[in-house]
């Protein structure tokens, strides 16, 4: 793309601005001392210590301060000049030096940058400095909310410095922590042309580009029946009258290209995401349409007509769909085009000229839906234990997932998760038929005006299977026009997804043949939703209309029974806490083995660290027979009271971790959640379990500042640290051998931080499919068009979020160890490795899958790829693919940076 990656910045500056502010200036290209001047900063920001603080121009004059304060400099002589400037500059820099040294980043940045704009040859002998000094103060600015200077201080900098890759990725970390996606990208990707071996650069890249670019433009892209579909019935349209086209949510413009391939006169795009606008600016210009497609960045509800296009146009052409239908605000869209944009639609029955009129692709489509049984949909949205590794989940706390949330909340929250339900791990069984659950015609704006104001009306589907009530699946026909439609289904090859509405709240969830699954359907705030998910039982004899908001009864004691056998009874009823949980964080309470694992290691330590008969009467290990904690307690009672050992949990999200280890014996134990929540939720919890008060605390209300990994106390130090290693995504989190160097220091002796070391395993597959979501595969899946050189620039070289299991692949080797990452003894860490695979099947070497055997101890050892682990998996895609033989032997060059797994093949 061109500088579209190289954004300016768009902060204006108020004309009186009340912080502190940088003036814009240029850098002269010959400075004199009488540019010094030039460098002036308002600053009446507050001292937070009281008073109004100093501005940095205040306190460099206080240290220029000489004797003769009032001396001017005399320009007359140019030796004089520059015996002066060389002073000026000498005593800057020991100034700038002394302010690094006593931490007074600002004032030393501002003597950096004076000294620079005085002595410009010195930039290459001052640069790392001047980064320090531009990085720390930063983080001061950003603490203190003081945006605006914050970011006027890169302008500078990268003034000074434009082609630095190490300015450049900085600036784009502020961006994105603040939301500016597009721009951060720019920098990101600018950072990584300048330097392409910056691991950095590179990974704030990668990430930011899962952002800007949905891995599913990939997906669609390389899905050639969707494109030709699509294709033949805007030529349809175009050959049948339609000469101008407006193209809703242009993506990478391949819709706009096809109107003008098949005879268009004017076609219009539209594109709100500003990286997406420039990308489909770059592939109309490289199809050579760049005159005859005139592209908008705004929303479709923005465009005006004669401002931005000269009249009405007689087609539409949108995919402005989700798995859900509705979800991407297709309607709300369609309904302004009616109004606005599009010329009256064609009358019924008339035989007209098609072009004097408006229409829609697609013209309609038509929603199914059935329920299922599917163990993955079910384990990560209901807890299905009442007892995890001996701590009893109490009954005061309902724990749903937030798609169940959304049903009772006013916020704009998705109803639904998707799946692509052919690749979920253990199948799903359909317990209905499936069964029509909405029309929609694009082409009558009355019915789209009419969907939001619809009443919910009731569906009822009969049960065909008998077993358990998981989820309700939904997927759509897409009717381009009359000849052309697009299933979503999950019996077909599609690159769409399915919604879930995932069941939540029954006293029973198992069905049977006879049975009725009931629900209750609306279409609000942009989404199709389906809530209000219960089971009839056969006995009711009771008959749910389709879309009838009124029950058919015939006597009171038939009502009677139908009240009885109707599954509607939620546990959300009464007073109990209500706990949301993310699906993973309940995946993650359903996984036994993880919580087993943990306690029996947990307790190794404990009774290593306090071996009084106390601790080892306890049941570590789960098999009974020790005292329980509470006459654990009153033991404890008569002697004299030991010790607490302290425990921290600073893993991500909902954990009931230190509730386990508050079960081993007389510790301290500390849990890091945030959400007032889950606090709520793990109080109630130790509470059930008969926990004193004191054993359980919320660790982020003990600290005053924003470092977590800090002593418990001033005289004391942790036993147990739990750090969190490894994304749900499959990857390893951000910065956690610089958390374990940390946790290191704050143990006492015999303490362990858990895990205490990772191992990366891989293996070498061929697999199509990966190749599809990752990269768009030249023009024959674009229909010749020239798109993949722009999109693929947002490629990323790792997919996440991946199950193994069922990822259509051909294994080529056998599995390999690739890493080891050692949290307790950072000699044996390696972070780069060359590792020998021998290939035991012929092919193509596609991609590398990875997962982690997280290692809590040498005898207790979780798989991130195990049917109950609530991890995915992740694969590093090759540029180019292998060609390999049985007994080929592959040397991988595996590369950690942060986290970030990088392989190179070599032969």
């Amino acid at each position: 793309m061109r500088d579209a990656f190289c954004p300016a910045l768009r902060w204006r500056r108020p004309a009186a601005c009340a912080s502190a502010a940088w003036e814009p200036r240029s850098v002269p290209s010959s400075p004199s001392p009488c540019n010094v001047r030039s460098l002036q900063l308002k600053d009446t920001s507050e001292n937070p210590e009281g008073g109004i603080r100093p501005s940095c121009e205040e306190r460099i004059s206080a240290s220029f301060r000489m004797p003769n304060s009032n001396a001017k400099f005399h320009c007359n002589h140019r030796g004089g000049q520059e015996a002066g400037r060389q002073e000026l500059v000498s005593r800057s820099l020991q100034s700038a030096q002394h302010c690094l040294e006593s931490q007074d980043f600002g004032t030393a940045y501002a003597h950096y940058l004076l000294v620079l704009n005085l002595a410009p040859e010195l930039k290459t002998s001052v640069k790392e400095t001047f980064q320090f000094s531009l990085f720390k103060w930063a983080e001061e600015l950003d603490s203190l909310a003081r945006i605006q200077d914050l970011f006027n201080c890169y302008e500078q900098a990268l003034e000074l410095y434009p082609n630095d890759e190490v300015i450049c990725n900085s600036m784009g970390e502020h961006l994105f922590r603040m939301g500016f996606r597009d721009e951060a990208a720019g920098y990101f990707h600018k950072a990584v042309k300048l330097n392409p071996d910056f691991a950095d650069a590179k990974e704030n890249f990668y990430r930011v580009a899962n952002w800007l670019v949905e891995r599913w433009h990939f997906i669609m892209l390389n899905d050639t029946k969707r494109n030709l579909t699509y294709l033949k019935a805007i030529e349809n349209a175009v050959r049948s009258g339609c000469k101008s086209v407006l193209d809703i949510g242009t993506g990478t413009g391949i819709l706009s290209m096809f109107a003008k391939k098949a005879g268009a006169s004017f076609v219009y795009a539209c594109e709100l995401s500003k990286t997406m606008y420039e990308l489909a600016r770059d592939v109309v210009a490289a199809n050579n349409m760049e005159r005859e497609i005139k592209l908008l960045h705004l929303k479709s509800l923005d465009i005006e007509i004669p401002k931005h296009i000269p009249e009405r146009v007689s087609l539409v052409v949108t995919e402005t769909v989700d798995a859900g239908l509705f979800g991407e605000g297709i309607v709300e869209s369609l309904i302004h085009a009616w109004e606005h944009l599009l010329l009256q639609p064609k009358p019924k029955n008339q035989d007209v000229s098609t072009g004097d009129y408006g229409r829609v692709i697609p013209a309609s489509a038509t929603i199914f839906g059935m329920a299922v049984e599917c163990k993955e949909i079910r384990r990560h949205h209901r807890v299905g234990t009442q007892e995890v590794a001996g701590v009893r989940l109490s009954d005061s706390v309902q724990f749903f997932s937030p798609t169940y949330a959304s049903a009772g909340s006013e916020e704009t929250v998705e109803p639904y998760t998707t799946e692509k339900l052919s690749r979920v791990p253990g199948g799903y069984v359909p317990l209905t038929e499936p069964c029509q659950v909405m029309t929609v015609d694009f082409n009558n704006v009355q019915e789209l005006k009419s969907l939001a104001a619809r009443k919910p009306w009731k569906l009822s589907l009969p049960v065909t299977e008998g077993g358990i009530l998981d989820a309700i699946v939904v997927w759509f026909v897409l009717q381009l026009d009359d000849e052309h439609a697009l299933s979503t289904s999950p019996s077909e090859e599609t690159c769409w997804e399915q919604a879930v509405y995932p069941v939540q709240g029954l006293l029973d969830y198992s069905v049977k043949t006879g049975d009725a699954v009931t629900m209750e359907v609306c279409c609000q705030d942009c989404y199709l939703k389906i809530q209000k998910i219960s089971s009839l039982t056969s006995e009711c004899g009771m008959d749910f209309s389709d879309r009838d908001d009124t029950l058919s009864l015939g006597n009171e004691a038939e009502l009677c029974n139908a009240l009885a056998g109707l599954q509607t009874t939620s546990k959300q009823d009464g007073n109990g806490q209500v706990c949301v949980l993310e699906s993973t964080e309940i995946a993650l309470l359903n996984n036994v083995s993880y919580h087993e694992c943990f306690k029996a290691a947990m307790g190794k330590v404990l009774l290593s660290l306090n071996p009084s008969k106390d601790l080892q009467s306890m049941d570590v290990d789960g098999h009974g027979g020790g005292m329980n904690l509470q006459e654990s307690q009153n033991k404890s009672s008569l002697d004299a009271a030991p010790d607490p050992l302290y425990i921290l949990d600073v893993s991500e999200g909902f954990s009931i971790l230190p509730i386990i280890a508050g079960k081993l014996g007389p510790v301290k134990a500390y849990s890091s959640v945030e959400k007032e929540q889950h606090q709520a939720a793990l109080t109630v919890i130790s509470e059930t379990n008969h926990f004193p008060k004191e054993t359980l605390e919320f660790w982020l209300s003990h600290l005053d500042e924003s470092v977590v990994l800090q002593r418990p106390k001033s005289d004391k130090l942790w036993s147990i640290i739990i750090l969190d290693v490894i994304e749900t995504s499959g990857l390893i989190q951000q910065e956690v051998m610089e958390k374990a160097a940390i946790s290191r220091c704050l143990l006492h002796s015999g303490g362990k931080i858990f895990p205490q070391y990772v191992l990366v395993y891989g293996m070498l597959v061929e697999s199509e499919c990966l190749l599809l979501e990752s990269a768009v595969q030249g023009t024959e899946p674009t229909l010749g068009f020239n798109i993949a050189p722009f999109i693929n620039q947002f490629k990323v070289p790792v997919r996440v979020y991946l199950d193994l299991s069922t990822l259509p692949c051909l294994p080529l080797s056998k599995p390999a160890e690739l890493l080891r990452l050692d949290l307790m003894n950072p000699l044996l860490n390696s972070s780069s490795r060359e590792v020998k695979v021998q290939i035991c099947k012929s092919g193509q070497v596609t991609a590398i899958p990875f997962w982690y055997h997280i290692h809590l101890d040498e005898d207790h050892s979780l798989n991130t790829s195990d049917e109950s682990s609530h991890w995915k998996q992740a694969a590093v895609v090759l540029d180019e693919p292998i060609r390999v033989q049985v007994g080929d032997e592959l040397v991988l060059d595996v590369q950690h940076h942060k986290s970030n797994i990088s392989i190179t093949v070599k032969r």
